[in-house]
């Protein structure tokens, strides 16, 4: 029971249940927390972090030795020759806008080998949008795609047949708003060998969203030439207030910063206003709060599988993100969780969460997100575009306390309203 929330006694009944079947899995989250916090905390010491490391720069930027040591430590954390770690980044897709801008020339052909990119790209690579916007395809990059396995598996004999003359074969390991499986580092390894053996110059690309520290290695680990990712995520530990990285081979870090400052200049400019101590604070907790948001995940799965709906993945499945996608299938199910959701929130609770408009999204898309970092979705938070079928894609949860409670909450808001435990 709790003392401060209202929670029917049978879901308090369900949840105990699911923390118990979820034991085990809690304790491998754990053990992967441990070995990723000691990896980070080794990076620190090595790379010689000191205050001087968290004083800001104005101006040009020149000479930030906060800046340039990040770089470092996040280079030696995710197993890379070099590292871009910038908040001048606005979110994930900016970071991966500028990676593929950075890499691709007139003529390249992009080949996304895990099925159609996550929504806010399509404009970037111009399969949607206005022609003339500035796209991919605006400046003679080709693109194509090669299909999932009808399990929502990247298709390793699709892509040794396409990706031939390809510049770039581009990886999305999260799952977007599809209910494949987010992709392990494992799967990845098998992408890259495919790719490796038929075109050995083609660099592999991963937006890496959702997956650091899911596990113990990155993509980068297993022969990725470039990983990116948001620092409102994963990687910030919920203590960066913005921003993202691109690590990976030195060479493409370094055409990334062409396009991120500009050519001949690159990672040698760009001051950081005082922003770096919340970029290397959010990367020293960030095992530890990954490790809670995947309980949070995880609890959440079983909870609700407890009450009859499908989520992905389930409890027993092998993890290749911090997302849960649970599948309602009305919109009048997505709505209450959401707005539930809502109010377990530690800001913004008062708030009912409206499905709207969202810049960059083809559907309207309903978002619970009651965070101290606007849009943070390491914070627990629940979004869905409104349509079939009708699954909502759960991620977030900087202690698994307040996380728990979240879920809880969006289980009464259903009860309440009558559709479920009838």
């Amino acid at each position: 029971m709790s003392d401060f929330f209202r929670i029917d006694p049978r879901i308090m009944q369900l949840a105990e249940q699911a923390e118990q079947i979820a034991a085990q899995k809690f304790a491998e989250i754990d053990a992967n927390a441990a070995y990723n916090g000691e990896k980070v905390l080794a990076a620190f010491i090595k790379n010689r972090v000191s205050e001087p490391c968290f004083y800001g720069s104005t101006g040009y930027g020149y000479g930030d030795i906060g800046r340039e040591t990040l770089d470092k430590v996040y280079a030696q954390v995710l197993d890379a020759e070099d590292a871009l770690v910038r908040h001048t980044f606005v979110s994930g897709t900016h970071a991966l806008s500028v990676a593929l801008f950075g890499v691709l020339r007139p003529g390249d052909k992009l080949l996304a080998v895990t099925g159609k990119p996550y929504d806010t790209l399509e404009e970037v690579i111009g399969i949607s949008g206005t022609p003339g916007n500035g796209s991919l395809m605006d400046y003679g990059v080709e693109y194509g795609e090669v299909p999932l396995t009808g399990g929502g598996l990247p298709d390793l004999d699709a892509i040794a047949q396409a990706v031939p003359g390809a510049k770039v074969a581009y990886i999305q390991r999260s799952r977007g708003y599809s209910l494949r499986p987010a992709y392990t580092v494992e799967q990845i390894q098998e992408i890259v060998q495919t790719v490796r053996r038929v075109s050995p110059d083609t660099i592999v690309m991963v937006d890496n969203c959702y997956g650091e520290f899911v596990q113990r290695r990155e993509p980068t680990s297993v022969g990725a030439d470039l990983i990116i990712g948001s620092l409102i995520k994963n990687a910030g530990g919920s203590i960066a207030q913005t921003g993202g990285y691109i690590a990976g081979r030195k060479d493409l870090v370094e055409l990334c910063s062409y396009r991120l400052t500009c050519v001949g200049m690159g990672k040698e400019v760009g001051c950081t206003l005082h922003q770096n101590k919340e970029m290397f604070l959010g990367l020293f907790f960030a095992p530890d709060v990954v490790a809670n948001a995947l309980k949070t995940a995880a609890f959440a799965a079983e909870l609700f599988r407890l009450m009859g709906f499908d989520s992905y993945p389930a409890l027993s499945e092998t993890r290749g993100d911090i997302i849960t996608a649970i599948r309602f299938g009305t919109p009048e199910l997505l709505t209450a969780f959401c707005q539930g959701v809502q109010k377990g929130a530690p800001v913004d609770a008062f708030v009912t969460p409206e499905p709207w408009d969202m810049p960059g999204y083809t559907s309207q898309v309903i978002m619970a997100a009651g965070a101290f970092t606007m849009g943070a979705s390491i914070e627990l938070s629940a979004d869905a575009p409104m349509r079939e079928p009708y699954a909502v894609w759960m991620q977030g949860g900087i202690t698994y306390a307040s996380g728990r409670i979240g879920i809880l909450l969006a289980a009464q808001e259903m009860l309440d309203r009558g559709l479920i435990l009838k």
